[in-house]
């Protein structure tokens, strides 16, 4: 009996320290449960530079808390690029509502993501920008789900951007703990990190582990992320991502500090 309790204990401590955070984010006012997607505001964040000021090349990574419920457990993320003299963006994601699951288009690169402000997390700028393009874009067509969507615990959006990410030298980026998906690996068990600072283990995106200098030490469980960052100090929790210093933005623009 006293091994069935501690058994039980133990259950009820993980499914608390896994769902607690979504749950609390359910409750809050950061998770829009009753939006229309119709109606959602996609309006600019004004995080991108105007294409038609900036001759520059770029490229962008965001992320956005993902659309209703799903947002209280993880966020969606994309990319986006403007060569050099382009007046417009290329917005590079995955979404789960065509076929094939890749979608390049023209656009607004800061849109909300209906409803949830995006938060940038990359920005590269210039002659590094111009030189990671080709090698993002050829990435983007050797993308091995174009037929494939599973929100959980992967293949999804942000399955696709860590790929990419890893694909392309001189893009080194983190995503956020709650980018579910990030994990799922194309194949294999074992991959350096998208930040390229380290490795993870990963068992189809359900269970693994990530130890890195720019992630950090990060436990996935069911595709949830509990983790501590060592370098810039913070907790990574389930639902509510991370509680403690900012990490700084990825690339060589303005915004950012450095990869």
């Amino acid at each position: 009996m006293t091994h069935w309790r501690r058994w039980m204990a133990g259950l009820m401590l993980g499914l608390g320290l896994l769902l607690g955070g979504p749950l609390a984010m359910l409750a809050g006012p950061q998770v829009e449960l009753e939006g229309n997607w119709a109606t959602s505001d996609r309006s600019s964040a004004g995080l991108a530079p105007d294409p038609a000021a900036m001759r520059e090349a770029v490229v962008q990574v965001y992320a956005a808390r993902a659309f209703g419920w799903r947002g209280a457990f993880g966020a969606h993320t994309w990319l986006a690029v403007k060569p050099p003299g382009a007046q417009r963006y290329r917005v590079l994601q995955v979404t789960g509502w065509r076929r094939p699951t890749v979608s390049v288009r023209a656009g607004v690169p800061d849109r909300a993501w209906y409803g949830s402000l995006p938060a940038l997390i990359a920005d590269y700028r210039g002659a590094q920008a111009a030189a990671l393009i080709p090698a993002i874009e050829a990435a983007v067509e050797r993308y091995p789900f174009r037929d494939r969507y599973r929100v959980w615990p992967g293949p999804n959006s942000n399955t696709f951007v860590a790929w990419v990410i890893r694909q392309v030298p001189g893009l080194e980026v983190a995503l956020p703990a709650t980018a579910i998906g990030k994990d799922y690996l194309v194949s294999g068990w074992l991959a350096r990190t998208p930040s390229d600072s380290g490795y993870q283990f990963s068992f189809h995106g359900l269970l693994g582990a990530t130890l890195a200098a720019v992630e950090g030490i990060e436990v996935n469980l069911l595709g949830l992320t509990l983790g501590v960052d060592v370098a810039r100090p913070a907790l990574k929790l389930p639902g509510i991502g991370r509680v403690g210093l900012a990490r700084p933005i990825a690339g060589a623009g303005p915004a950012g500090e450095g990869g």
